[in-house]
């Protein structure tokens, strides 16, 4: 498969929700920007060396393996009369390409770094946004000493405990390396990461990526939820920031491309100055709809968690009846053709992915959808930062 139809066919042009199209931006990540200044005053880990990731216990997901990837992604379709469909999921063993994920802040461990254990939150984040892309590349997904929620929260309180991001990009880019020397071989990549797991990506493709041989290898970058300044664009650029090599995708047979975003519902958009708005002077954030990369309103092709259940805390509204009558559903995932669309919203004040609903007109399948996520932070209802669902 051409790298150019990998793009088409994996989210870019299709877009997701929460796995390539509304993963929201993760509110909790903020504080992942103001980690240096609590690395000055705490202990750093940074010194720990890098676990051998020739061990494959420490990836969630390789290719081959009855693992975290291999999970029923099974999905009912369901149509605006509330009819539904069974689609059943395939991964593909043969793929072109591989993808590469670096999963986001959900570690509940009460260090301010996480161990190296696979838990409950590392793999059902993993399943929701990252599972599905093995319909069209072979998954990678390393373990990595992630800075944890607890530390963000004290963080948030005033009273940060000892955590070090160096900790966890050193182990991000020591997977990538075990990837690059053991897996490859010479074959074309896409980079995932969601909040925390954007930063990390983000810091590999400037030291790593960017301006050097192996950009030639890079089909995509999809960077969500991004941290202020992890992913800005000045006007009339091509290129996010830090990135000076690698262009903001803006067309479905674009490649070796950027896209990113922050999600947020059309009817209640973030407020001007928000931190997901702080970038460096002169800059706004990136937003480019996967869904229509050239810009304009597009549906996306959603695929939703059937239980409604969260990437993070437990949602008071579980769990959701998605047809009227109720149907019942037996499918871990559900599609929901034309019930939401999106566009990107750039303005004086804000920059954002605007994420529209499209209720059916005879209420026979359900109107909303979960994952909204308020924190005194965001100073917004923020859409998608828990909602768990991936899409290709």
């Amino acid at each position: 498969m051409a790298w150019g139809s990998f793009i088409g066919a994996a989210g870019m042009r299709r877009a997701s929700y929460n796995g390539a199209a509304l993963l929201g931006a993760l509110s909790l990540s903020i504080a992942i920007w103001c980690a240096s200044e609590a690395r000055a005053a705490s202990p750093s880990g940074a010194t720990a060396t890098p676990q051998d990731y020739a061990d494959p216990a420490h990836w969630l997901c390789r290719p081959g393996r009855a693992d975290t990837c291999a999970a029923n992604l099974d999905a009912t379709i369901i149509a605006e009369d509330g009819s539904t469909t069974r689609e059943t999921f395939h991964a593909d063993p043969d793929a072109a390409v591989d993808c590469f994920y670096v999963y986001p802040t959900v570690s509940q461990e009460p260090a301010g770094n996480a161990d190296f254990a696979i838990d409950r939150d590392l793999t059902f984040v993993t399943v929701q946004q990252f599972a599905r892309f093995g319909a069209r590349c072979r998954p990678f997904a390393p373990v990595y000493r992630q800075i944890t929620v607890p530390a963000l929260l004290s963080m948030f309180a005033g009273k940060p405990m000892p955590m070090d991001p160096d900790l966890a990009y050193g182990d991000v880019l020591a997977a990538w390396r075990s990837y690059l020397a053991n897996d490859n071989h010479g074959r074309g990549f896409v980079l995932i990461g969601h909040s925390q797991g954007t930063t990390v990506l983000a810091r590999l493709i400037r030291e790593e990526i960017d301006g050097k041989p192996i950009q030639a290898q890079l089909v995509s970058a999809l960077l969500f939820g991004s941290p202020p300044g992890d992913l800005a664009v000045k006007a009339g650029d091509a290129s996010a920031k830090p990135f000076p090599h690698i262009p903001v995708c803006r067309a479905n047979a674009d490649i070796g491309c950027v896209v990113g975003y922050s999600s947020f519902r059309a009817e209640v958009p973030p407020a001007p100055g928000i931190a997901f708005q702080m970038t460096p002077k002169g800059t706004r954030p990136v937003c480019a709809n996967p869904a229509a990369l050239a810009g304009g309103s597009a549906a996306l092709d959603a695929y939703l968690s059937t239980s409604g259940a969260a990437i993070g805390p437990p949602s008071p509204n579980l769990p959701v009846v998605w047809t009227n009558p109720p149907a019942s559903i037996d499918t871990p995932f559900v599609k929901v053709p034309g019930l939401l669309s999106a566009s990107c919203v750039e303005n004086d004040q804000v920059t954002y992915l605007a994420v529209t609903r499209n209720p059916s007109p005879s209420g026979h399948r359900i109107g909303d959808i979960t994952g909204d996520l308020f924190l005194p932070t965001a100073r917004s209802i923020q859409i998608g930062a828990y909602t768990s669902s991936t899409s290709i």
